[in-house]
């Protein structure tokens, strides 16, 4: 019904900076809250930053001042620039969309994955 791509993700050294995105297609009448999660080896997943339609964001505290998330609702695309990174922020990056169908019904939709990796 609905696909997320995720793309952007790779190595950088710390200090670096990476910006990850990631497009919605399918069956969308419209989309809601828009996210980025993580999930590092060993630990659960987390929600890193997440923005509404209408442009309100969030972000987890390990991050504030160091990463941006936005959105272009014409695109159903989300980005997340990384700026600033640690190596604890090594993890699998995970798309996460709330999705009004065009059927009206709505679903949560999760993208498959990008690796980000933070190392000298």
């Amino acid at each position: 019904q609905v696909q997320l791509v995720e793309s952007g993700g790779g190595l950088v050294q710390p200090g670096g900076s990476l910006r990850v995105s990631c497009a919605a297609s399918g069956s969308i009448f419209s989309i809601d809250a828009m996210g980025w999660y993580r999930q590092a080896p060993g630990k659960q997943r987390e929600l890193v930053a997440s923005i509404t339609s209408g442009g309100y964001t969030n972000y987890a505290d390990s991050v504030k001042g160091r990463f941006t998330i936005s959105r272009d609702n014409a695109k159903n695309t989300v980005f997340l620039q990384m700026n600033g990174l640690k190596p604890e922020d090594t993890a699998v990056y995970y798309c996460n969309a709330h999705v009004l169908l065009i059927s009206r019904s709505r679903y949560q939709f999760w993208g498959q994955g990008t690796q980000v990796t933070v190392s000298s």
